[in-house]
């Protein structure tokens, strides 16, 4: 017969800890919340009365349920206060021996039947559970935070923990409202398995000052729909405890040096540089807590500014080769911010086709009131189509969207560079080719640069500026100004496979691949986990059959061959599926069924 748990004792009143004790006094279970001191028992109750004082200020929250909340928790100093309780949740620091402490404490205070959890996030629960003679009644809870906000909690099983409790603990998510992913005990779970890979490679881009923290972050932000950057989300967890979880899954992960925490990550936690807690980190606030970022000597002195020597030069005419979706994207978005524009595609009938389908989504735009009328034939007014390539012969600026072949590209460009004048900016608008090849195809390796735009390219308010090792300053500073009087954020990196955000992106979601592989979770839990724990717009499963299986596989075979990071190599399971025609959304199938 399943437990009735009626009474819970929290152990730790951090920010996590109180944030649990909320959670299971808003839904009606009585609270007994521990700490060693009276100090910590005063901050933990501060936490409490400021999280509900503000759900009531919200009016998420009316005065008297405030009120009956608070009422059903007691706080208390000393483990023996919790001799009665049902279910113990350990929210302690990240450390194996207070731990283990703390539940051989437990295993001889609680009564037998009692359930005890931890909230670790990293450490390995069947350690912990060692450490009391009932290690078939120990499990985890892993809360993400802000727990009362936050859906999302992993139910980690050891291979010793009863089936009755899981059931148990899943029964009660259910009751708390939250959603529950029941997970064997591995480095990491499933959630932090994936971030802290993530967060680690994007300090590691940061260190070798491969871009701007300013720019990987509004990389991730506007080209994936993260809510935060992860340079800020490293600041928001705690540079230690990112440390801490990266160490632990590094020694516990099979030491895949990924995990391996960034040199520099260490050197700022020892010089006290420990993010918001401190007020800095890879950022600095105006107070330790706060989330408000002020001024340091690393803030660049306007959005998207990076060092140039030399003044950028005039664009006024810009040319589009290209007809497919990202061309013509693209030739809307200089059009309506101005430009005069040269769209040329292969033959009469693409460039017939192309403009049709600008012009039906500039009418959409004005049905959506997004644009007026009189924008829109102003926008088409200044589109000549062409089906030939010396119409570029007047030009200000090239960008090529053509097929990701570099043969193609390469011939694309020796051709350019004899058509156009001199002092032209060739541009490409690859996402994995490296963009120097299509430098030295011409005579002008300095005016020749890359420009990763994002699709949809009317929406997408990024772009990847690629400078390859002879590209020259004032290129740069031509596009990047260009970049802004477009309404794009411009983020300026070196010629490297992935560039920022399909460097950061892809490894990942080749992880997610490999926990489906070796079983270790269906790909649905997956999804809920990086959504629910981690705020992420869409699971890494959707987003592959969005972005296409075989666009996945491609990618990370680049990036793979050029940085020979054996953690990179694409999945197998990935390739078989490529292999099987089973690309994504664009043929009914991928990771799920969508031919219905």
């Amino acid at each position: 017969m399943a437990r009735e748990i009626t009474s819970v004792g929290v152990v730790g009143l951090g920010t996590m800890g109180a944030g649990i004790v909320e959670v299971f006094a808003r839904n009606g279970i009585d609270v007994v919340a521990v700490e060693i001191g009276q100090g910590g028992l005063d901050r933990g109750r501060a936490v409490l009365t400021g999280s509900t004082d503000r759900a009531v200020a919200k009016g998420k929250l009316s005065e008297d349920d405030r009120d009956a909340l608070l009422n059903r928790v007691r706080f208390a100093t000393g483990l023996t206060e919790l001799r009665d309780v049902d279910l113990v949740i350990e929210a302690v620091p990240e450390h194996l021996d207070l731990k283990q402490a703390i539940f051989a404490e437990l295993d001889k205070v609680c009564k037998p039947e009692a359930i005890l959890a931890t909230n670790t996030s990293s450490l390995s629960v069947t350690e912990i559970s060692v450490a009391t003679t009932r290690p078939n009644q120990v499990i985890g809870m892993h809360f993400f935070n802000p727990a009362p906000v936050m859906k999302l909690v992993e139910i980690v099983r050891t291979v010793v923990t009863a089936d009755d409790v899981v059931t148990d603990i899943e029964a009660l998510c259910e009751r708390l409202g939250k959603v529950d992913v029941t997970i064997n005990d591995r480095a990491g779970f499933i959630a932090n398995a994936l971030l802290f890979g993530y967060l680690n490679h994007a300090v590691q881009m940061f260190e070798s000052k491969y871009a701007t923290r300013e720019d990987i972050d509004a990389a991730m932000r506007l080209g994936c729909g993260l809510p935060m950057g992860p340079l800020a989300l490293m600041d928001l967890i705690g540079l230690d405890t990112a440390y801490e979880i990266l160490d632990t899954m590094y020694r516990r992960g099979g030491r895949d040096r990924r995990h391996a925490p960034v040199p520099l990550i260490k050197q700022m936690v020892t010089a006290g540089l420990l993010g918001r807690k401190s007020g800095r980190g890879f950022y600095t606030y105006d107070k330790p807590g706060s989330p408000v970022v002020v001024p340091d000597e690393l803030t660049p002195t306007a959005p998207g500014a990076h060092e140039a020597t030399e003044a950028g030069r005039k664009v006024t005419k810009v040319g589009v080769v290209g007809s497919g979706t990202m061309a013509n994207g693209i030739i809307e978005v200089f059009a309506k911010a101005g430009y005069e524009v040269v769209a040329v595609a292969r033959g009469t009938e693409k460039s017939a086709r192309s403009r049709d389908k600008i012009t039906a989504s500039l009418n959409k735009a004005v049905v959506r009131g997004k644009l007026s009328e009189s924008d829109r034939d102003a926008a088409l007014g200044r589109v000549n189509w062409s089906a030939s390539l010396d119409d570029l012969g007047d030009v200000d600026l090239v960008v090529e969207a053509i097929v990701e072949e570099l043969s193609i590209k390469k011939a694309l460009f020796a051709n350019l560079d004899e058509i156009c004048k001199p002092g032209v900016i060739l541009a490409t608008t690859t996402s994995s080719l490296p963009v120097v090849e299509c430098a030295i195809a011409t005579n002008r390796p300095a005016d020749v640069i890359g420009m990763h735009f994002f699709n949809p390219a009317p929406i997408m308010n990024l772009v990847e500026v690629v400078r390859p090792i002879r590209t020259s300053d004032e290129t740069v500073a031509t596009i990047r100004s260009l970049c802004e009087n477009l309404g794009k954020y411009p983020v300026v990196c070196a010629d490297r496979a992935g560039f920022v955000v399909n460097a950061l992106l892809f490894p990942y979601l080749n992880d997610a691949i490999r926990m489906v592989e070796t079983s270790y979770a269906e790909a649905d839990d997956i999804d809920y986990a990086m959504k629910l724990g981690c705020g992420y717009p869409m699971g890494p499963f959707e987003l592959l059959d969005v972005v296409g299986l075989d666009v996945s596989l491609a990618i990370q075979r680049e990036l793979y061959n050029e940085l020979r990071e054996p953690g990179f190599a694409p999945a197998p399971l990935l390739e078989q599926l490529v292999t099987a025609g089973y690309l994504g959304r664009k043929v009914g199938r991928g990771f799920r069924d969508h031919s219905r």
